[in-house]
């Protein structure tokens, strides 16, 4: 029996790795043959894609398919089921214009505009979480074909013996962790077959391609911009709250970006506050105004990608709207990091964090120093203060960033959830 369907996948992946280092591609059957798919692609360095199939059932035998249909205009026909049926070339259009609009819907929900891997002579390994009769698999299998694939092996962590069997005769290898002789349901052999959606099919194809967006993100009445960077593998999220007088566009904060994202964590720069709102220079001191989008910026995040851990970067009051934000109740956030941060103008929320907190400051920045040294007093959560010597408040001197970014990644990597960062190149 599976825990579920990452643990099946990564135990499909061992029976798989001789295919390792070859010109295959891993795809998975939507929806529940995804997470199984994404353990193989990561196992075996290898691309994953999705193929989206939809049968085509004789119109007064659905069940009974007399074709499928793939991306790309791919038709494949049964015409001894199309003879034996008398289908008519009008019934089979009807059939097949219905099938190809769901299909064409499914694709743009689930690719969100990337473009699908190209199958001609590679070895297309076709998953899914468990197979009963095979139909739709078989279906799968003619598709990869038409798509070019030179080989089409099926993977999948349940499979009855005669099933397989049966499968061979589309399929060049079958390939099973499991061959029960009775599967009256797939969900009998999984502690946890929570039915997965189409975001999170969406998500794990992010996760392995890697992304690189400009989005806006809702934070009640306004919009703010911001850029979403996901490095191939990544699993965690770090959010930049950038201080005063700054944005996202901040030269610092991009560099120590670009160092998590060596360290195969994503980031979110964004801009905590319109450009109306900037000009009061009281709000760029309104913590809790700024702790408030922070939080909306998470749950946009979590929306947009829901399984994912995030962390908070925060540097001068952008570090006090961060601790403010961690100590809401069930933020869920795994750690926080604080550069040049003012802690203290969160002091009444920051007994209440419970993230792992780094506070780090220069050593020349002596007023800083002494403001994060009376703050970390008042932590109840794990936490640190790093000085960099030498270092004054904005990190300008040599070497004083690159200081920052180790620092960083080692508290992030070193505090996130049993495998949130397993598929980051340095994590």
């Amino acid at each position: 029996m599976f825990a579920d369907r990452s643990e099946a996948g990564r135990r499909l992946a061992e029976k798989l790795r001789p295919l390792a280092g070859e010109d295959v591609v891993v795809l998975g059957l939507p929806r529940g043959g995804v997470p199984v798919a994404f353990e193989v692609a990561d196992a075996i360095g290898a691309p994953l894609d999705v193929i989206l199939v939809r049968k085509l059932g004789v119109p007064i035998r659905p069940e009974l398919a007399f074709g499928a249909i793939g991306e790309d205009g791919v038709r494949v026909l049964n015409h001894d089921i199309i003879k034996g049926a008398a289908l008519r070339p009008e019934d089979m259009a009807t059939v097949e214009s219905r099938e190809r609009a769901e299909l064409e819907r499914r694709s743009a929900h689930i690719r969100r505009g990337r473009p699908k891997v190209d199958l001609t002579g590679r070895t297309a390994i076709v998953v899914d979480d468990g197979i009963a009769t095979g139909a739709t698999i078989r279906a799968a299998c003619q598709v990869a074909r038409a798509q070019g694939a030179a080989r089409v092996v099926v993977a999948t962590p349940v499979c009855p013996p005669d099933t397989a069997v049966r499968l061979r005769q589309e399929a060049d290898d079958v390939v099973c962790v499991l061959t029960p002789r009775s599967l009256t349901s797939i969900g009998q052999w999984y502690a946890d077959f929570t039915q997965i959606g189409e975001e999170q099919v969406s998500e794990l194809l992010s996760c392995v391609t890697g992304m690189s967006e400009e989005v806006w993100i809702e934070a009640g009445d306004e919009a703010l911009p911001g850029e979403l960077v996901v490095p191939r593998g990544a699993r965690t999220v770090v959010v930049f709250v950038h201080g005063s007088g700054s944005s996202r566009s901040s030269p610092r904060n991009r560099y120590v970006a670009s160092a998590m994202h060596k360290a195969g964590l994503g980031t979110l720069l964004f801009d905590l506050l319109t450009s109306a709102e900037e000009t009061h220079r009281a709000n760029v001191f309104d913590i809790s105004l700024l702790a408030g989008r922070l939080g909306q910026a998470t749950e946009w995040l979590r929306a947009y990608l829901p399984h994912v851990t995030v962390c908070y970067f925060g540097a001068s009051t952008g570090a006090a709207a961060a601790l403010w934000a961690a100590a809401v109740p069930h933020a869920d956030v795994a750690a926080v990091v604080s550069r040049g941060g003012r802690p203290d103008l969160a002091e009444a929320r920051l007994a209440e964090v419970e993230a792992p907190t780094l506070l780090i400051v220069g050593g020349d920045d002596r007023q800083v120093l002494e403001l994060n040294r009376a703050a970390q007093a008042l932590l109840r959560c794990e936490n640190r203060l790093a000085v960099v010597p030498g270092a004054g408040h904005l990190f300008e001197e040599p070497g004083a960033l690159e200081a920052v970014s180790a620092l960083a990644r080692e508290w992030f990597t070193r505090h996130l959830p049993q495998g949130a960062s397993r598929h980051g190149p340095e994590a």
